[in-house]
C-alpha cells in the first residue's frame, strides 16, 4: 500500500534531553497507526513534529509526496493534517457547533473585506462550512448537544466535539493524542468504534496515541512502539503482541 507519511531519522531534543532519537517510520494511506510506549517515550513529541508544533533538530518528513524539514501548524492544516491534543483545547464558552466550525477557520479563501461585509466568497464559504459542520456533528452523534455550551458537556462528549473539530476539515491525516484519556472502559470502546468508523467511512489515515494496549490491538492496523525516543518495534498487531522489546519497554525487563 502506498505511504502517506514517511519520517526519516527524525531527532528532537530539549536542552540536551533527547525526545526523539533518529526515528524513522512509514504510515500507509488509509491505515490506523497506533503509537504506544511508556510515559516520556516521545509519542506526543512525534505528533508535534509532524504537524509543526515543534521543529525537528534533524531528519526529513514526507507528507503526501511533499518533503519538508519543518512546517508551521497553519500550513500543516491547509495541507490536510488534522490534530487533537491530549487535553481538550475547546473554546469553553462557545457551543459544540461553534467549536466544530472553528476547525474550518484556516480553510477559508475570503478576504478580510468579504468577511466583514459578508459578500463575495464569504457567503458561499459560510454556507459550505455550516453544511460540513452539520454533517460531522450528525456522523459523530452530537445532534442533541450541538447548541449547548461546550463546558456544560460531559468529558467524553467534549472529547467527541474535539474529534469533530479535527475531522470537519476533511484531513488526509488525522493525529489523535490520547483520544480516550480519562475514559472508562465502555467509553473507550465507544470511542474506538467511532475512530474505526471514521477510517472506514472516509478512508482517513489516522495516527493515534493510546496507552490501553488491549484497545490498540483491536483497533490499529499498524503499531509503532517507542521507548526513550527510539523505535523499539514496528509492525502488525499480531507481531507486536509477543515482541520481547515491547514487553521490556512496558514491564522494565532487561533488554
Amino acid at each position: 500500500m502506498a505511504s502517506l507519511l514517511e519520517l526519516s531519522n527524525v531527532s528532537l531534543s530539549f536542552r540536551g534531553v533527547t525526545a526523539l532519537n533518529a526515528l524513522s517510520l512509514t504510515v500507509a494511506r488509509s491505515e490506523i497507526c497506533a503509537l504506544i510506549g511508556p510515559n516520556g517515550a516521545g509519542k506526543s513529541s512525534l505528533l508535534n513534529v509532524i504537524n509543526g508544533v515543534y521543529r525537528a533538530d534533524a531528519g526529513d518528513i514526507v507528507f503526501d509526496g511533499a518533503r519538508f524539514e519543518a512546517i508551521r501548524p497553519g500550513k500543516a492544516a491547509r495541507l490536510g493534517i488534522g490534530r487533537t491534543f491530549q487535553h481538550n483545547a475547546l473554546f469553553r464558552r462557545l457551543t459544540a457547533r461553534e467549536n466544530v466550525l472553528a476547525g474550518l477557520s484556516r480553510h477559508g479563501g475570503a478576504c478580510f473585506i468579504e468577511n466583514v461585509f459578508r459578500f463575495g466568497r464569504d457567503r458561499k464559504e459560510r454556507n459550505d462550512f455550516a453544511a460540513r459542520a452539520d454533517r460531522v456533528i450528525a456522523f459523530l452523534g452530537l445532534d442533541t448537544v450541538r447548541d449547548r455550551i461546550v463546558s456544560t458537556l460531559s468529558y467524553g462528549t467534549q472529547k467527541r466535539v474535539d474529534l469533530a473539530r479535527a475531522l470537519v476539515s476533511e484531513p488526509k491525516l488525522l493525529l489523535l493524542d490520547e483520544p480516550m484519556a480519562g475514559m472508562n472502559q465502555d467509553e473507550k470502546k465507544e470511542m474506538s468504534r467511532v475512530i474505526a468508523e471514521i477510517n472506514r467511512t472516509f478512508g482517513t489515515t489516522i495516527v493515534l496515541i493510546e496507552h490501553d494496549v488491549g484497545i490498540v490491538l483491536g483497533l490499529a492496523h499498524h503499531i509503532v512502539v517507542l521507548d526513550y525516543g527510539r523505535k523499539v518495534a514496528d509492525g502488525a498487531p499480531e507481531a507486536i503482541r509477543n515482541d520481547p522489546n515491547v514487553i521490556a519497554a512496558y514491564l522494565g525487563t532487561v533488554h
